[in-house]
């Protein structure tokens, strides 16, 4: 306990220190972590605790200081805030409001054609190799080529994209980080050029016609709005739902009569999706600063301080959930808090339910046989709660 730095990437590597966040929540549940070369911050373990900060945006501001724990230069933190994960009201509504139509649960059923024929695709591919690395020769396909589709992407562009997707949620492994270059940076200057083009083009049935021409507040996206809004949408639809996916394989694998159930019933898919969710959900915390003096937890928080939302601990939360550390596809109700909460419950909510659903059904449909073949490979990341390898044999029928 008191040499773990939760704000350390290498204290995942081997997994999330689920005894550790449980020991946290019954002693400290608002516990503060030093950090090295910058101030530390407060880690909010309680899944209560996590909502409350959540639906004070007033009081724990997602902008002053952005979403990650680390510090960022002015130049990266006005970017940021650019972004609809880092606003505060009442910008952030007037931002959200335009788009959410687009993410409403009617409009996104209406993909799920295009999701399935996507998945078959890319089902059909795998069926040809039967060995593969499942994160990023399987997985990696689905959410790429809808949010592709979803923003009028040239789809030779899309592996780029992905690329830089996943760096900006895991630079802190050097498997991302490689080179100079910053995914976020690199991906809004695309951005930037891209919206640039479609100016010049008749406007198309896509978000980025919707972004490049609605009023927002009163004004429209200039190319630098539009790159820092296509970095949050971009990012969150291919980097954490191919994290959803390929950690949902091997939950599933780890517990061999949970797949057997979800074989024998696939109405149980669903339910499955959302214990997937909860038992492994994309991304430990996000991060807000407190602009105001208050007390949480029994721990005095000062006007500034860093306060970090832990989604993984309060995933696991003994108050809420009964036997937390127990994965089961038929956990009812399951209020996990993957998605956030509050101002903030992620847009792209339905698509990523759709994606859950369709690409399990077609790959327990395809596949009678999926196996590990070596051992997985965990993110390097303080962030991202995924997978960089995961290795697997898939056949049509069981051995």
């Amino acid at each position: 306990m008191a040499v773990l730095d939760l704000s350390d990437p290498d204290s995942y590597t081997t997994g999330p220190p689920h005894e550790v966040f449980a020991e946290l929540r019954r002693t400290q549940p608002v516990y503060f972590q030093p950090m090295r070369g910058e101030p530390g911050y407060w880690a909010v373990l309680r899944h209560a605790d996590v909502v409350h900060v959540a639906r004070e945006p007033v009081l724990f501001s997602a902008s002053e200081g952005g979403v990650v724990l680390e510090n960022l230069d002015p130049g990266q933190l006005e970017m940021m805030r650019n972004m609809l994960l880092a606003m505060d009201p009442p910008r952030h509504n007037d931002y959200r409001r335009p788009v959410s139509p687009r993410f409403k649960s009617r409009v996104i059923a209406g993909l799920e054609g295009q999701v399935r024929d996507i998945c078959r695709t890319i089902m059909d591919g795998a069926e040809a190799r039967g060995d593969v690395e499942f994160v990023h020769d399987v997985t990696s396909g689905l959410p790429s080529r809808i949010v592709g589709r979803l923003m009028g992407l040239p789809e030779d562009d899309l592996p780029m994209i992905h690329r830089l997707a996943e760096m900006n949620t895991s630079g802190q492994d050097d498997d991302y980080a490689s080179g100079v270059s910053q995914g976020t940076i690199d991906m809004a200057m695309y951005a930037i050029g891209f919206a640039a083009q479609r100016r010049t083009e008749p406007p198309r049935e896509d978000l980025t016609t919707l972004l490049l021409e609605t009023d927002f507040g009163g004004q429209r996206m200039t190319d630098v709005d539009f790159a820092s809004f296509f970095v949050q949408l971009v990012t969150a639809g291919n980097d954490t739902t191919k994290t959803m996916l390929s950690s949902g394989l091997l939950c599933l694998l780890e517990h061999p009569e949970q797949l057997a159930m979800v074989r024998a019933d696939p109405d149980l898919i669903p339910g499955a999706v959302e214990e997937i969710l909860r038992f492994a959900n994309p991304l430990h915390y996000f991060r807000r600063t407190a602009t105001a003096d208050t007390v949480l937890g029994g721990a005095e928080i000062a006007a500034g301080d860093k306060v970090a939302m832990y989604y993984t601990s309060a995933n696991r939360d003994e108050a809420v959930f009964a036997e937390p550390d127990r994965f089961d596809v038929r956990r009812d109700p399951n209020p996990h808090l993957a998605f956030g909460i509050g101002q903030h419950f992620c847009l792209g909510v339905h698509l990523a339910r759709l994606e859950g659903r369709v690409f399990f059904e077609e790959l327990l449909a395809r596949f009678g046989s999926i196996e590990l073949t070596g051992d997985p490979v965990r993110v390097r990341s303080n962030l991202n709660n995924g997978l960089k390898a995961l290795p697997v044999r898939l056949r049509r029928t069981a051995a």
